[in-house]
């Protein structure tokens, strides 16, 4: 554990690495594909947990989700999305193309995030088959989608069963186990929260990181997360600043909610590198990645014969990129 003064410094060097870096470019580009992405993600966790309570249920556990933390204008407009962008089951071929662009359209908000968190941890692909690494890649992103349907698929089936057991729980046991109730309900929601933050952090970078340096990053992220949510969201209810968009105010508001969740990620990534570094934690490339040359680990020599630069890479084995003369 880290000691308050340890756990402050870590914290002003977070700010510090956030802050020097353009991250407001990042989270514009993902705002704006996660428009594109956000109907074909949402169908496919709506597939996965409706497998066990139906489509419509989860569709509905999914809109009622946003409008509690978007407004009611946004769900409607999320939900005309999620329609409007269903697969015709009847048509087998229809049915084969429809789910491929899903997929392909779904998972490219996860492949555009995870380039962002390669930045941040200073680490950059360098595969030996391109194409491997991009099935790969996708393979990861499509795993985080499924992986958000099993974690919706708990949280309904919990809000489901207080939802049946309020009225028992306030008739035998008074409103105070009521509160507790709701409570212990809502600390679930940040648990659930804490897990998606910590597995994104595990599984979309192309760097191994230890689970020690991924749970203080990912509570830090999930506290930012739920806080900023329920000021967002009393924000966005008392001020509508997306009134004068008229028409559009949905889809602005959507793309400033994914804005600022990813604006999140990226503090949340650079404070586990931060805190990873201060502990001492050992960070390597993935086996598909290197060093990038920004990384102090990526030391800068002259070639013998020449005052070329030579780029050496350390990710496990030196490997040497030499320019042209």
């Amino acid at each position: 554990m880290l000691k308050p003064k340890e756990i402050w410094q870590v914290l002003k060097d977070t700010f510090k690495d956030f802050s020097s870096r353009d991250l407001s470019i990042d989270g514009a580009s993902l705002a704006y594909n996660a428009i594109f992405s956000i109907p074909g993600l949402l169908i496919i966790i709506i597939w996965v947990a409706g497998i066990f309570f139906g489509e419509e249920a989860i569709r509905g556990e999914v809109t009622k989700a946003i409008g509690g933390m978007m407004g009611q204008d946004a769900a409607k407009s999320v939900q005309d999305m999620i329609i409007k962008a269903m697969v015709d089951k009847q048509n087998f071929w229809m049915k084969l193309i429809g789910v491929a662009a899903l997929v392909f359209g779904s998972t490219t908000l996860f492949f555009q995030l995870q380039k962002s968190l390669n930045k941040l941890w200073d680490v950059e692909a360098a595969p030996k088959k391109a194409w491997q690494k991009y099935m790969l890649d996708r393979a990861s992103s499509l795993g985080m989608i499924l992986i958000i349907g099993f974690l919706l698929l708990i949280t309904f089936l919990l809000s489901t069963l207080i939802g049946l057991l309020n009225n028992y729980i306030i008739t035998h046991f008074g409103l105070e186990t009521f509160a507790m109730v709701k409570l212990a309900n809502i600390v679930l929601g940040f648990l659930i929260t804490l897990m998606l933050f910590a597995l994104m952090f595990k599984v979309l970078p192309d760097a191994e990181i230890p689970w020690k340096s991924i749970w203080p990053g990912a509570i830090f992220t999930a506290t930012l997360f739920t806080l900023g949510k329920y000021l967002l969201t009393y924000y966005f209810e008392s001020f509508k600043p997306t009134s004068a968009f008229g028409g559009a105010g949905s889809v602005i508001l959507i793309m400033m909610w994914i804005n600022y969740t990813c604006q999140l990620i990226f503090i949340g990534a650079i404070f586990t590198k931060v805190y990873a570094k201060k502990k001492g934690h050992e960070i390597t490339p993935s086996p598909h990645a290197k060093w990038a040359p920004t990384h102090p680990k990526a030391e800068v020599s002259l070639n013998p014969n020449s005052e070329t630069p030579i780029i050496i890479v350390d990710s496990g084995t030196k490997t040497i990129h030499e320019s042209t003369i």
